[in-house]
């Protein structure tokens, strides 16, 4: 084939190509492949570019060689572009920890990257909204692009590895209609011809457009990467094409292939087993976040104790939330250890900070969102006016419910009368407020009560603590079972959203852990097949956040100097990309998991992370700039907040206390 932008490859355009004896591409997806230049244009038909495709079976899907070959006089730079179309007026995209859907929605409070049909132009895109986006590949937890043309109908996808030998791979999406969207009130019109094409594409090297994205509101200028051609380069770049049938979950079998391939070449690389990081991962709680007075897990805690904030003060954050980033959770962890090891000052660190937390609730009859030292309790991050944060609440309140039948368990047993009161209290106020069809809200007045965002899926959490405390109370099993049927639309949907306090209402990694935790805690507690069935799909949509690879890292850079092994991270979010460890919070619901559907997998997939974030927990003074048992919240694994290569310089009591929650379950799980 002579140029090529233009040149289709369906099962004749392979064959005219060179496709080889093994077989031809399918008649749909067909691909095209353009020349990019400098300018970021496509040549449908570049006179100085020779390229000749071939394609094998690969089950699933097929793998395309893409041979290119310059023939130009004089060196060139461009890049070189392979996508493919499908009609639709209504496309759903999916970039593995990168996009979902529309991605923002409409309403949301933070600003990041959003598909809009129709948008386009400078003013759009200063606001990060757009019909079409291009990213560079160490975004993606998985490098691939999946787009289905709209409700009950097929797609396709298109994946590579994060480089080629052309650079960094670039994974994008666009939307061309001539057609105006349609008002959100209009019928729906199935039957109709769509005017729309939804493409999905690679390039190579990468672009990001129209705007780059650093994780902040403001648009920075698009990045155009190119390859500098010399006369007679010749170069091979391979991909997988595949065909997705119309449920939007066809991509967890292509994922878990695109894994297994992966994996064999990506191998991790622990520093310390699992005892050790557990005892590394108590100390650093103990030594580094835990303050007796007033018995708190300061959320942050910087790795140079000689270096003061802006306003003069240590940069230590005097605060704690009650769960999610501090609080509770990590204490039952380091009271789990402190019991194992017979460590009595984390016994007791862990009791106090319990004590702290159950001894004063908010008037509404939940506990409190945050405990500031200047000002003391407040409430979560939401801007939401008063407003408690469920998520936040229900994981604190679940953590407690196993906090007090760990003590239950010892010889003697120890029963705290606060803790009962606290347990009994945030879940009587939250039944008695959910709603009919099962939703127990996702922003709670802390005087009042009243609930102030029924938005999103934050709710997903009170389940788990409502099945762990069901004994307690007859109605707390009903409830969490009326939930779990009220939230099953976000799962369905492959949409779930609204966990963390501080992306309002984005798709995060966050929100597949809890509905992990609900649905597996509603199986345990029934033994209903289709709630098992619901925890598993919610862990396949939470695995599109955990990267299938090693990124690659310059070795000047900090992650680069200690061999940082990313496969096994999650994504935080769209939102927030960089590499996190929360992902560990359920490392027991995966083994379980794996136990009920007799899938190993998921266990495999804990294992991985759990490896993983034994790198990078500091062994001695010093270690990365660190102190003993300290662990960073972000590991910066592509250009966004900081150049990629850097590690924060703050360790947060969530990132401690996960990895002791992990390494606890882990060897209690191997005891038993």
């Amino acid at each position: 084939m002579s140029g090529a932008g233009g040149a289709e490859a369906g099962a004749a355009g392979a064959n005219a190509a060179g496709a080889n004896a093994a077989g031809a591409l399918p008649p749909e997806p067909a691909l095209a492949v353009a020349v990019i230049d400098a300018n970021g244009t496509p040549h449908a038909d570049h006179p100085d570019f020779r390229i000749e495709l071939s394609s094998t079976p690969a089950e699933p899907g097929t793998r395309v060689v893409v041979r290119v070959r310059y023939v130009g006089a004089r060196p060139l730079a461009a890049g070189i572009r392979v996508s493919a179309s499908l009609a639709s007026d209504d496309p759903w995209w999916l970039i593995p920890g990168l996009f979902y859907g529309e991605n923002r929605p409409a309403a949301n409070t933070r600003r990041f990257p959003r598909f809009e049909i129709g948008a386009f132009g400078a003013e759009a895109a200063a606001a990060l909204v757009s019909s079409s986006w291009e990213f560079r590949a160490d975004r993606a937890a998985t490098p691939a692009v999946f787009v289905w043309a709209g409700p009950g109908r097929g797609g396709l996808a298109l994946a590579a590895a994060e480089s080629s030998p052309l650079g960094i791979t670039g994974v994008g999406l666009a939307h061309e209609s001539a057609r105006a969207p349609a008002a959100e009130t209009a019928p729906a019109t199935e039957t109709a011809p769509a005017d729309g094409t939804a493409t999905a594409h690679l390039t190579f090297p990468y672009r990001e457009a129209p705007v780059t994205y650093y994780g902040d509101e403001r648009a920075r200028q698009a990045d155009v990467a190119t390859h500098l051609f010399s006369p007679g380069d010749a170069v091979e770049l391979t991909l997988r094409v595949f065909d997705l049938a119309p449920d939007r979950h066809a991509y967890a079998p292509i994922l878990r292939t695109l894994h297994a391939e992966s994996a064999a070449s990506a191998p991790l690389n622990p520093w310390v087993d699992v005892p050790h990081a557990a005892d590394l991962a108590a100390e650093g709680l103990l030594r580094w976040h835990y303050d007796p007075d007033p018995g708190v897990l300061l959320e942050t805690v910087g790795f140079d104790r000689g270096v003061s904030g802006r306003d003069g003060k240590n940069v230590d954050r005097q605060a704690m939330h009650v769960g999610w980033v501090s609080g509770i959770p990590w204490a039952y962890a380091l009271l789990q250890h402190g019991l194992r090891v017979g460590a009595d000052a984390e016994v007791t660190a862990a009791r106090r900070v319990i004590d702290f937390i159950t001894a004063t609730l908010s008037p509404s009859g939940t506990f409190w969102g945050v405990w500031y030292r200047d000002s003391g309790w407040s409430q979560s991050w939401t801007e939401i006016k008063r407003g408690l944060h469920s998520r936040t609440l229900g994981e604190a309140t679940l953590f407690l419910v196993r906090a007090a039948a760990l003590e239950a368990s010892q010889a003697p047993a120890r029963a705290d009368a606060a803790w009962e009161r606290a347990i009994r209290s945030n879940l009587d106020t939250v039944v008695a407020r959910q709603r009919a069809d099962g939703n127990l809200g996702s922003i709670h007045h802390a005087e009042t009560g009243e609930v102030l965002s029924w938005q999103g899926a934050a709710g997903l959490m009170w389940i788990p603590a409502l099945v762990e405390a069901g004994d307690r109370d007859e109605r707390y099993l009903p409830a969490a079972l009326a939930a779990g049927r009220y939230y099953v639309r976000f799962v369905e949907q492959e949409f779930i959203h609204g966990a963390p306090e501080d992306v309002d209402l984005a798709p995060t990694s966050e929100d597949g852990y809890a509905a992990i935790m609900a649905y597996m805690a509603l199986h345990r507690a029934t033994g209903d097949a289709a709630w098992l069935d619901l925890a598993r799909r919610a862990a396949d949509w939470m695995l599109t956040f955990r990267y299938t690879y090693n990124v690659s890292f310059e070795p000047t850079t900090l992650l680069g100097t200690y061999d940082f092994r990313s496969r096994g991270a999650d994504q935080a979010s769209p939102s927030n990309q960089h590499l996190h460890a929360y992902g560990l919070v359920c490392t027991d619901e995966l083994h379980e998991l794996a136990r009920a559907t007799g899938d190993p997998h998921y266990a495999e997939r804990a294992n991985e992370t759990l490896e993983c974030f034994r790198q990078f927990i500091a062994r001695d003074d010093g270690d990365f700039n660190a102190y003993r048992g300290m662990v960073s919240e972000r590991f910066y694994q592509t250009e966004c907040f900081q150049p990629k290569g850097m590690l924060l310089t703050l360790s947060h009591a969530w990132s401690v206390g996960v990895l002791l929650l992990a390494c606890e379950q882990t060897l209690a799980r191997n005891v038993g």
